[in-house]
């Protein structure tokens, strides 16, 4: 919270707010003192300029010598109203019955505790203030031709009154000022939680494409250059042809890796590249193909699904074939979609296990943490287990509502 914060507010025992309020500034203090002042010396005035001529009574000495040393100490001692404010308001309001030049300080400790809105506390300060100002107005002898006391009561009451609004006023617009304050510093704490939020999942997302993307080529390439590295009984033919489809599969991967570049890089409103669906799933399965799998890709006629379903379908395809190339080489893997609108889709890919003794290239075993993200987010399942022969087996399958359906 910003230190010109005018006042911090807790919740009390009592349900009531209490408000403990920044320390004044010197020149906030000094004017609010003067003005104290000035009341007081003005209500000395007043009183003074009412006494008979040439009365001898001592009340008259303590108008001069001892009122005003009084209303100096009422006034040092308001300087504390802030961090004691009930004990302060009530030893000045009760020493103010014996001093006229009291009476500004007592003002001014009535309005600070009006702005707290303590309404109890603030009655009682009230009218104790307006019983010792009755009992000031008639603690000095006067000349001819008093005031009546009704009258003065009433002046006093209506100073008091005015007094204790303007420090309501003077509260509620403090306390509505800290209220606006807070909700626009929540608001901000929620936008940059919000901000933050959305860069964690962009990272994610970044990264989940970036995996999808890259690990198929790149584990297809390892996967070929594990076998020319571990055979050197292979022929020229083969080693060629092994070699041709590691400098196509780096070249491949060189590719997507600057179309996912040139998508963060490109400008908020730019174009995206255009997204994998199942008509690129024959393409997926012949890359595989042309790399060393031995897939077999037992398409069905599901129809045209939605773009997000389509591209779940080719992910999960995708990360089964890289799976079952990086740890079941050799292997026979078979891919099938079936299913439809209105039952949705169930995905496939399952191995007979790994033919030969290979060692798998490194894994940062992402891939299925990913994969379980992004069928979760189109609302399916993901199951994925050992087969009791020793195979592995990757199944999905997604929701793919009929046209119409829940919008009643």
């Amino acid at each position: 919270m910003p230190r010109a914060a005018a006042r911090r507010a807790r919740i009390g025992e009592d349900g009531l707010v209490i408000v403990s309020q920044a320390k004044l500034k010197p020149w906030q203090q000094g004017w609010r003192l003067a003005a104290a002042a000035l009341i007081g010396g003005f209500a000395w005035l007043a009183v003074a300029s009412q006494l008979p001529p040439g009365a001898d009574d001592p009340r008259t000495e303590w108008l001069i010598f001892g009122d005003p040393i009084v209303g100096l100490g009422c006034l040092v001692a308001s300087l504390w109203r802030r961090k004691y404010p009930l004990s302060i308001a009530t030893g000045v309001v009760i020493v103010s019955a014996v001093s006229t030049s009291a009476g500004g300080a007592a003002l001014l400790v009535l309005g600070s505790l009006a702005t707290r809105r303590r309404p109890v506390e603030t009655t009682f300060i009230g009218l104790a203030c307006v019983a010792t100002g009755a009992i000031t107005e008639g603690l000095y002898p006067r000349g001819n031709d008093p005031d009546p006391w009704w009258l003065s009561v009433s002046f006093i009451v209506l100073i008091t009154g005015i007094v204790v609004a303007v420090g309501a006023a003077i509260g509620a617009r403090r306390e509505e000022l800290q209220s606006l304050r807070q909700r626009a510093e929540s608001a901000e704490r929620e936008q940059v939680a919000r901000a933050a939020e959305a860069r964690i999942v962009e990272r994610h997302r970044i990264a989940r494409e970036m995996h999808d993307v890259l690990a198929h080529r790149v584990s297809l390439v390892a996967m070929q250059a594990g076998v020319l590295g571990h055979r050197t009984d292979l022929p020229a033919e083969q080693v060629s042809l092994l070699a041709r489809g590691i400098a196509d599969g780096a070249h491949q991967a060189l590719e997507e890796l600057r179309e996912v570049l040139g998508v963060l890089r490109a400008s908020p409103g730019g174009l995206e590249p255009p997204q994998p669906s199942l008509a690129n799933l024959p393409a997926l399965v012949a890359d595989a193909r042309a790399l060393g799998v031995n897939v077999v890709y037992r398409p069905e006629s599901v129809g045209t699904p939605p773009d997000l379903l389509a591209r779940t379908v080719y992910r999960i395809v995708q990360e089964g074939l890289t799976n079952a190339g990086k740890h079941a080489p050799g292997a026979e893997v078979c891919v099938t979609v079936e299913g439809g609108e209105g039952e949705g889709l169930r995905v496939t890919v399952c191995d007979s296990g790994a033919a030969r003794g290979d060692t798998p290239p490194p894994s940062a075993g992402f891939g299925l943490l990913g994969l379980s993200e992004r069928v979760e987010l189109a609302g399916g399942e993901l199951d994925h287990h050992a087969d009791p022969d020793g195979g592995f087996v990757l199944t999905a399958w997604l929701p793919w509502p009929a046209r119409g359906e829940g919008s009643e």
